[in-house]
């Protein structure tokens, strides 16, 4: 099966191919199109109300399958009007960069504490206009993780969170894990077990 993915961020592309790729599943992102793409709004209030916002912009403008995926980030014991959720990257209405939200996430350290967090994740898929699947589920939640305020060295475009993300368990960096460890970090079980639904019914149907 060879699917769009709508994303123009390269590493969030190249993390997924490496996921689906023992499904059979090619994978090409937005950026290999070479022709205009939509804007879309995402403004739902959900990581899943955005994702499908996406995914049905993209099918509509592409007439071929497409999956989006959205994720919101959430803290334990602060303030409503600062939890991110949706708007990790968007700030008083200003799109941060990678560099400025290291410095934004920093200070909510400084201010509260070490963060204690979370991402929920959606995803949605329009294989035609029959057939759309779509999933917000715990499994493909993160583990609940440290935010600090001091960054790793490494900085990995389009992930700078993951720089000051602490694993809960071993108090170490996401970048300092073993990977064995990583491969338990990551959100890769509630997206496979949705694409081996997804090709189950495709060939059952």
């Amino acid at each position: 099966m060879k699917l769009l993915y709508g994303t123009k961020n390269p590493a969030k592309l190249s993390a997924m191919q490496k996921k689906l790729k023992e499904l059979g599943i090619v994978l090409i992102g937005l950026n290999e199109l070479n022709c205009g793409i939509p804007s879309v709004p995402e403004d739902g209030f959900t990581p899943l109300e955005n994702a499908r916002q996406k995914a049905e912009a993209y099918y509509n403008a592409f007439k071929m399958p497409v999956f989006s995926c959205d994720s919101g980030l959430y803290f334990d014991n602060v303030p409503e009007e600062i939890q991110p959720g949706i708007h990790v990257r968007t700030v008083n209405g200003r799109y941060l960069t990678d560099n400025e939200m290291i410095t934004y996430y920093s200070g909510l350290v400084q201010k509260y504490g070490n963060l204690t967090a979370r991402y929920k994740n959606a995803i949605c898929l329009v294989l035609d206009e029959s057939h759309i699947y779509e999933a917000m589920e715990q499994s493909m939640e993160s583990e609940k993780f440290i935010i600090t305020d001091k960054p790793h060295k490494i900085l990995k475009e389009g992930f700078p969170i993951d720089s000051l993300s602490i694993d809960i368990r071993s108090g170490c960096y996401y970048y300092d894990l073993p990977e064995d460890r990583l491969e338990q970090v990551a959100v890769e079980e509630g997206f496979i077990t949705f694409f081996k639904k997804v090709l189950e019914d495709n060939r059952n149907g």
